[in-house]
């Protein structure tokens, strides 16, 4: 017998195929992939250090942590202007140097008078009075490889002026210093 086909007026009870507990574990199992992601791209292409005494006031703060791109570098060439992290002669037993890079390869360097020249010309990125010379006192041209770096406090802490630091190779800049954490003094923001 044929049952009878008509108009119905009451839905057909639905099957939920996924209950919420489900969603739910779907929902913590997306959260996990998603920190897995972010901690696996802060360890290979970046790390977090901290500034190291005043030379990069006003900007950056001593105490204040950074977050550096370690990456940046491997593909591009650093660059006047940039804020690099460095390790003075690949010494690891050393604390990181945050500092800006003022002259690159082939560029002649020399501080006479209180002012950082580059190439004959005055420096727009160091404005400061600069008291000590040191190995800059002459003038000195970077090699294939070599960046001249100083603080934009320039009279206080160690850079590239002091002879045990120097001119500093590509291979011990460990990358580029990007966003600046907040801090009492500052807010967070990307590194100018």
């Amino acid at each position: 017998m044929k049952k009878n086909v008509g108009l119905s007026f009451y839905e057909p009870e639905k099957k939920n195929h996924f209950p919420v507990i489900s969603e739910i574990f779907l929902c913590l199992i997306i959260a996990m992939i998603a920190v897995f992601m972010a901690v696996v791209s802060v360890y290979f292409f970046g790390m977090k250090c901290s500034v190291v005494g005043t030379s990069m006031e006003p900007g950056l703060y001593s105490g204040q942590d950074i977050l550096i791109n370690r990456f940046a570098y491997t593909l591009l060439v650093p660059k006047k202007g940039d804020v690099v992290v460095f390790l003075p002669h690949g010494n690891e037993h050393s604390h990181y140097y945050v500092k800006r890079i003022v002259a690159g390869p082939g560029d002649v360097v020399s501080i006479k008078g209180g002012q950082l020249y580059v190439n004959g010309e005055a420096s727009e990125l160091v404005t400061e009075y600069v008291s000590y010379a040191g190995i800059a006192e002459n003038e000195l041209t970077l090699k294939n490889g070599q960046y001249f770096c100083m603080g934009d406090n320039p009279d206080d802490g160690e850079d590239s002026r002091q002879a045990n630091i120097g001119p500093v190779e590509k291979e011990d800049i460990v990358g580029k210093a990007w966003w600046h954490m907040k801090t009492d003094k500052n807010k967070m923001g990307w590194i100018k």
